[in-house]
């Protein structure tokens, strides 16, 4: 495995805790919050954190790696992220199929009224 493939791992790897911290950072403490946000968020080093905490580097690791882990448990149990993603990616689907309705009215004006009205049912599920 490449480096780009490395780097790509690791954005999607940070990508995903970040959409987990949106969905249960309320489940952390609040030292684990600081440190987890320091780190993703503002982008500083272990070093730099520990310093403006005041604990070790080792420490900021181990509360990082102990964030991530109930991060990930937190999903397991409840699924919160992943049924989010399930209807953003439902939701997109939808889309695609009025979209598709609308060309069709344009191709078949004799059907308009017919393909207006399911129009109007996809729309009403995506709201």
């Amino acid at each position: 495995m490449g480096k780009a493939e490395l780097l790509d791992g690791a954005i999607m790897k940070d990508l995903n805790y970040l959409q987990l911290w949106d969905r249960y950072s309320a489940l952390l403490t609040e030292h684990q919050k600081e440190v987890f946000e320091l780190y993703y968020t503002y982008d500083l080093s272990l070093s730099e954190i520990a310093e403006q905490k005041g604990c070790s580097k080792q420490s900021v690791s181990d509360t990082l790696a102990k964030c991530r882990l109930l991060l990930d448990e937190y999903e397991e149990k409840l699924h919160f992220n992943k049924q989010a993603q399930k209807s953003a990616k439902q939701q997109a689907q939808r889309a695609e199929a009025e979209e598709k309705l609308r060309a069709l009215i344009k191709q078949y004006p004799a059907l308009k009224d017919e393909l207006e009205q399911i129009c109007s049912l996809v729309s009403s599920e995506r709201e």
